[in-house]
């Protein structure tokens, strides 16, 4: 259980443990109603998260995901329209790195001149004067890290900006960048069946007093229990390509998550409740950030701030989910194309 706030590293930035992704509100998980996505928001403020997260990426679509194209810019939109005349109630986080090229692929950018202009654009969206968290989506193997850190800086030094952070990079590079500017926060998947990170990079993370936060903290809505065997993903649902969600890796997941359903029934809460108390007890400062477009699942969410769970119920789902019994890696094929000689996708 914790019911704490969380200090974003190296800021005065205070947060609720749990906050709310908004990506599926504008595309990888099938269709979305702005409306009822609004209403999320709004349930969510309700019920005590302040922390949102989206991307000047999200809703672009393109050939890298097979999705259809509400637009870039989309997601941080729809969020600036949730949020307006709230600007004081909530912490707003955004990323930037990630371009649409005309063919449909995605490719990276991380030149500094690009990092102000993406910035720009990104608080007209969001329809305000400054973003409290601001990321690289992606590293642009053509730029040196410390070249878009120092420039992400400078726009914390213009009050454009109150934290930068990045997303999905290892040790070293956070060690690299950390060396230009005090990065605040770290964002990358974690979850009881998505544990990479917990060898080096939350370590590291721990080292250099940077705020973890999860994406996909409940593995896409499976540690939530919605699926069965039965479940079929449509052509528009980004899991589809995923190898967890892909025949025997998916059944044999499934199991997993049935004696979770099974640990969470005794005790009274959700199995995704479970799943984020899982993560908050961990030794780490962390914020998930549950997606969802459903005003119900984010009070849902919100609540597991409240569930305890013993140091014997850490260690038996820790144990439940051990990796080696965790079918599948992180992503398929996606069509990324870096600006420069080699890749350096982060999600």
């Amino acid at each position: 259980m914790r019911e704490a706030r969380v200090t974003l590293g190296h800021t005065d930035i205070s947060i609720r443990p749990i906050g709310l992704g908004c990506m599926g509100m504008s595309q990888f998980y099938g269709d979305a109603d702005e409306e009822e996505s609004v209403a999320a928001i709004h349930a969510a403020i309700d019920a005590g998260i302040d922390f949102f997260d989206t991307s000047d990426i999200y809703g672009a679509g393109g050939a890298a995901t097979g999705q259809p194209v509400r637009g870039f810019g989309h997601n941080e939109e729809l969020l600036g329209r949730a949020v307006r005349g709230m600007r004081d109630q909530v912490v707003l986080a955004t990323k930037f790195g990630a371009r649409l090229g005309p063919d449909g692929s995605v490719s990276v950018d991380g030149r500094p001149e690009y990092v102000a202009q993406a910035c720009e654009a990104s608080l007209r969206r969001l329809g305000v004067d400054h973003i409290d968290l601001y990321y690289t989506h992606r590293l642009d193997a053509a730029v040196p890290i410390e070249d878009t850190v120092g420039a992400m800086a400078e726009l914390v030094a213009a009050g454009k900006v109150r934290a930068i952070g990045l997303s999905s990079v290892g040790p070293d590079l956070l060690r690299r960048a950390a060396s230009v500017a005090p990065l605040s926060a770290l964002q990358s998947e974690y979850s009881l069946w998505a544990r990479e990170v917990e060898q080096e990079i939350l370590p590291t993370c721990r080292e250099l007093g940077i705020t973890f936060v999860p994406y996909s903290p409940l593995g896409r809505a499976a540690l939530a229990g919605r699926f069965t065997g039965d479940t079929a993903f449509s052509g528009d649902d980004f899991r589809a390509t995923l190898p967890k969600f892909q025949g025997e890796n998916f059944t044999a997941n499934l199991r997993l998550v049935e004696e979770l359903k099974a640990f969470a029934d005794e005790r009274a809460h959700s199995p995704g409740q479970i799943a984020l108390a899982w993560l908050l007890a961990q030794p780490y400062d962390i914020a998930p950030i549950p997606g969802t477009k459903r005003a119900a699942y984010a009070r849902q969410n919100a609540a597991a701030t409240a569930v305890p769970l013993s140091a014997d119920d850490v260690a038996y789902l820790a144990q439940l989910f051990d990796p080696a019994r965790v079918r599948g890696g992180q992503y398929g094929a996606l069509n990324v194309r870096p600006r420069g000689a080699g890749e350096h996708a982060s999600r």
